[in-house]
């Protein structure tokens, strides 16, 4: 029930997020029609510069997303590597791997967080105020921190494992590692790694979201959630339902991935 629950909110955010090209002009401003109550030429009203709310909704969706899922994919695939290698290697790559692990879990994430996405883009390479560089950047950076949790899963789960009597006999016997991985090893992380996975999509959606509302995240005019709730913070009793959208977008797409992290667990 969780799942398809979760599943569901999932949908409907990925399907506002197609329906973005085609939510009309939501970067214009118009001065004129500032905090402007909802009518049947905007549907959720218009922001602090007059743009429409439910359009640039529907941009934010698109950023979120692919901020989650880009975040989330990109530390299960680092994670599982390394914890891949520290559980198969031993020694002393899996004593350094793992103290990384353990000092990247030790620093306070969300000061650090905030400290990398304040460098210039410019001094890696990528350009200023695009939305296409701002959320590979901070992809990158919620990468970065993400793979601890799926690493140390990882490794748990191949300890495991190899330890189980058909696989050691099996690696006695001379079976390649690479057929010992695929057949045995793999297909046995694929439950804890799915669930850390969806999870790992709900965290970056709200990190992301927190950069963006501190202005360190998704640069304007680009629409995004966090910035969104940043520019309606000043006026929040003059116009509470432009804070209140965003706000419950970020909550379904949280809750969403939590319900589906849920229904793959159980």
């Amino acid at each position: 029930m969780k799942l398809r629950a979760g599943l569901a909110l999932l949908a409907l955010v990925a399907l506002a997020a197609l329906a973005a090209p085609w939510a009309g002009e939501a970067f214009e401003p118009d001065l004129f029609n500032r905090y402007a109550a909802p009518s049947a030429a905007h549907w959720l009203g218009t922001d602090d510069l007059g743009r429409d709310v439910l359009g640039r909704l529907l941009h934010g969706a698109r950023v979120s997303l692919a901020v989650g899922l880009g975040a989330a994919l990109l530390a299960m695939l680092l994670g599982t590597a390394a914890g891949l290698l520290a559980a198969w290697r031993g020694g002393l790559a899996d004593a350094a791997l793992m103290r990384l692990a353990d000092a990247l879990l030790a620093l306070p994430a969300l000061p650090l967080l905030v400290v990398l996405s304040a460098i210039d883009p410019a001094v890696v390479g990528l350009p200023r105020g695009q939305a296409g560089a701002d959320i590979l950047r901070i992809a990158t950076i919620l990468a970065l921190f993400g793979w601890v949790g799926v690493a140390r899963l990882v490794r748990a789960g191949t300890l495991s494992v190899l330890a189980m009597d058909y696989v050691r006999s099996a690696r006695a016997l001379g079976v390649p590692e690479g057929r010992l991985l695929r057949r045995h090893v793999l297909p046995a992380l694929v439950p804890p790694v799915a669930v850390a996975t969806a999870l790992a999509v709900g965290g970056a959606i709200l990190a992301e979201s927190a950069l963006s509302f501190l202005g360190l995240g998704i640069a304007p005019p680009a629409a995004s959630w966090g910035n969104m709730l940043a520019g309606a913070q000043e006026a929040v009793f003059q116009a509470p339902l432009v804070a209140l959208w965003p706000g419950l977008a970020i909550l379904i797409a949280v809750a969403a991935c939590s319900l589906v992290a849920d229904g793959l667990r159980r």
